[in-house]
C-alpha cells in the first residue's frame, strides 16, 4: 500500500488527506509546531476543528515531533501544506529526517522575493533540501481552485499538477485521482506557481470593492458594486499574465485552473479578500490586520511584503513597465507603505 506523508495539518493540508486516503492510500499527517491543537483535536475526535468532518479512518495523526518516526513508516510521496512563511522550517525537518529521495509536493502558495526576480517555491525548497544533504529530491505543485472546506466535504474539485521532472507527473495524478477530485498535468510549473501565488495578492484588490459598497452603502436602485470587482478582476488577470510571462510561464496557465480559475474561487471568501474589504472601509493595512485579523496569515499580504522591493527595483529599472501594474501599485502602496488604499481609476 502507497503511503502518503502530509506535512502541516491547518485546513488544506488536512483536507488533502481526504483524496489521499480515498485513493486508497496511508496517510501520515504531521503537524508543525504550530499545530498541536489540531493534531490533539484529530487524535481525540477524528475531527479538525476548521474543517469539522470526521477524518478517513486510514489517516494516522502526528505532532512536528514525531516527523521523523513518520518517515521511517515510509513515505512514497511527501506533501508540504505549511504556509509560505513555514517552508523555511518544513526544509528544516525534512532536511534532517529524509532518507531517501521521495518526491515532494507542494500545496503552499508564495514567490521568493531576489534581487532581479523571483524563485518559485519548489525551486527553493529543492535547493534547500539538497543543501541539507537531500539532493536530487523531485519537487512539484498542485494548483487550481480548491477551498480546503469543500474537498473535506469531497466536493468536485479540479487542479493542475506539475513537477520539473514532468515524467513524474501522470504517476502522481493516477496516485491521487478520486471520484471528485481531478487532477490534471501542467508541464508549466513556473507558470501554475506563479498564478498561485498571485491570485492572493490580487484577491485584496478585489475584495476592496465589497468593503467600499459596505461604506457608500447601496444604490437606491438597489445596485450593488459587481462592475467594480469584475473590472479589478479583469485588470488583475492582465497583469498577472504578464508576471507570468515575465517568470517563464504561459499564458495558457493564466487563463486555466491555475490562474483564472484559482483566482475566481480565491475572490469568493478567504482572509485575502476579507482583508481588501476591510481596506475597501477605508481602514489603512496595519490597522486592519491589529484590530480584526491579528491571528491571521494573509498569504497577499505577505507577498507584498517579500515580493514589494523587488517589484518595485523592476519598475524602476525598466524590465518591467510600472504603467502596466497599476492595482500591483496600489496594493504594494496600501500594504508596505500603509497608505489609505486606492484604486487608480476611482476618484474617492
Amino acid at each position: 500500500m502507497t503511503r502518503i506523508l502530509i506535512l502541516g495539518a491547518g485546513a488544506m493540508g488536512t483536507a488533502f488527506s481526504f483524496p489521499a486516503a480515498d485513493a486508497g492510500h496511508t496517510v501520515s499527517l504531521v503537524g508543525t509546531h504550530l499545530d498541536a491543537d489540531w493534531i490533539r483535536s484529530v487524535r481525540e475526535t477524528r475531527v479538525h476543528p476548521k474543517l469539522k468532518v470526521q477524518l478517513p479512518a486510514t489517516v494516522t495523526a502526528y505532532t512536528h515531533n514525531q516527523l521523523g518516526e513518520a518517515l521511517r513508516m515510509g513515505a512514497d510521496l511527501i506533501v508540504l501544506g505549511v504556509s509560505s512563511a513555514g517552508i523555511p522550517w518544513a526544509i528544516e525537518q525534512l532536511g534532517a529526517a529524509m532518507r531517501d529521495q521521495a518526491p515532494v509536493l507542494l500545496l503552499t502558495k508564495g514567490l521568493e522575493a531576489r534581487e532581479e526576480g523571483f524563485q518559485i517555491l519548489p525551486e527553493k525548497v529543492r535547493v534547500g533540501l539538497a543543501a541539507a544533504g537531500v539532493a536530487n529530491v523531485p519537487v512539484g505543485a498542485v494548483a487550481g481552485p480548491c477551498i480546503a472546506g469543500e474537498l473535506a466535504a469531497r466536493r468536485d474539485s479540479c487542479v493542475v499538477i506539475g513537477f520539473s521532472d514532468s515524467t513524474l507527473t501522470p504517476g502522481v495524478v493516477s496516485l491521487l485521482a478520486t471520484s471528485y477530485y481531478h487532477l490534471f498535468p501542467n508541464a508549466d510549473l513556473a507558470g501554475i506557481e506563479a498564478c498561485a501565488a498571485l491570485k492572493n495578492f490580487y484577491a485584496i484588490a478585489v475584495g476592496y470593492a465589497a468593503g467600499r459598497l459596505a461604506q457608500t452603502g447601496k444604490a437606491e436602485n438597489g445596485a450593488l458594486m459587481h462592475n467594480l470587482a469584475a473590472a479589478i478582476f479583469a485588470q488583475a488577470l492582465v497583469e498577472i499574465s504578464v508576471l507570468v510571462h515575465f517568470m517563464g510561464g504561459t499564458e495558457a496557465s493564466v487563463t486555466g485552473l491555475a490562474g483564472a480559475g484559482d483566482f475566481y474561487v480565491t475572490c469568493q471568501a478567504g482572509r485575502n479578500s476579507r482583508l481588501g474589504y476591510l481596506l475597501g472601509t477605508g481602514l489603512r493595512y496595519r490597522e486592519a490586520k491589529a484590530r480584526h485579523m491579528a491571528n491571521d496569515t494573509v498569504e497577499g499580504a505577505e507577498l507584498a511584503l517579500a515580493i514589494g522591493p523587488t517589484l518595485q527595483r523592476l519598475f524602476a529599472t525598466g524590465r518591467l513597465a510600472p504603467q502596466t501594474f497599476p492595482l500591483a501599485q496600489a496594493i504594494l502602496a496600501a500594504v508596505c507603505d500603509d497608505l489609505p488604499t486606492r484604486i487608480p481609476w476611482i476618484v474617492v
